[in-house]
């Protein structure tokens, strides 16, 4: 686990808008080596929308973006070079390919062969490839799919293809990693699997951002949450102050109530990681 606490990702004064509508509004945050963040807040909050300014799918119509103090450029194949991967909320694997070649397409952008390479079969390119695919071999392992490499995605259970997204964020070689909503439609016991693999890729001494929305997995896997409410930032705190904080319990309700968001009586049970 790294024991670097500075700072990463500095994103200062994000904004972004679409006409007339701002989906983002003066948000602010600083993501540390190490460190694993909470981006939560309601349906339409802004979530995925600074995701996509952090990530260059968007030029954020105000404000910068850093990483290790380094502008990151507004285009996502410059982004992944820079160190910044990313899943989505919508798993966007290449179907008609195996796990093994899913993932060697994340290392496509730290190999130094071109066409010419590839075409001619050249010893330049059939060294990358082997490294490469050695490399992706082992990221396989790391997420548990070491036996189904050569399995089309299409075929792999729901939580594999969930698995096998993150294992090509990382063969891209990250060092903040961001995932939105990596537990979505999982069950309880893939939801520990999916808890359990984050807490490893942190260990490795990568920042992880995490979109989601079950609250007690939230609350037991950050050391911070920031939580967005129509595009602005309601509150950036550690667990306990957020899930006990009366306006978060609000914004999700619509009206004060003790019980807060979804699954948040069960996660003010468990201790901060």
């Amino acid at each position: 686990m790294s024991t670097d606490r500075s700072v990463l990702l500095d994103a200062a004064h994000v904004t972004m808008r679409f006409g007339g509508l701002t989906a983002v509004d003066d948000v602010s945050l600083q993501i540390h080596h190490g460190e694993i963040v909470g981006l939560i807040g309601p349906n339409g909050a802004g979530k995925t929308t600074f995701f996509n300014c952090l990530t260059g799918l968007y030029k954020p119509t105000s404000g910068a973006v850093t990483l290790n103090g380094e502008p990151l450029p507004p285009q996502p194949r410059l982004v992944v070079k820079a160190g910044v991967a990313r899943t989505f909320q919508n798993i966007r694997l290449f179907h008609d390919m195996t796990a093994l070649e899913n993932v060697m397409v994340g290392t496509y952008c730290r190999t130094k062969t071109n066409a010419i390479d590839a075409i001619f079969r050249l010893p330049r390119h059939r060294q990358e490839e082997k490294v490469s695919t050695e490399l992706c071999k082992g990221w396989l392992d790391f997420v548990g799919l070491a036996d189904k490499a050569n399995t089309l995605a299409r075929n792999l259970p729901y939580g594999d293809q969930r698995r096998l997204e993150i294992a090509r964020a990382l063969a891209t070689k990250p060092s903040l990693l961001l995932l939105d909503e990596p537990t979505a439609g999982m069950n309880p016991n893939e939801t520990r699997q999916a808890e359990d693999l984050i807490f490893r890729i942190r260990d490795l001494g990568l920042a992880i951002l995490v979109i989601e929305h079950d609250m007690r997995f939230i609350f037991s896997l950050c050391d911070r949450v920031l939580c967005l409410v129509q595009g602005a930032v309601l509150i950036d705190g550690t667990g306990d102050e957020v899930q006990h904080d009366p306006r978060v319990i609000e914004a999700y309700l619509g009206s004060p109530a003790e019980d807060g968001p979804p699954g948040m009586a069960e996660a003010a049970e468990v201790p901060n990681a």
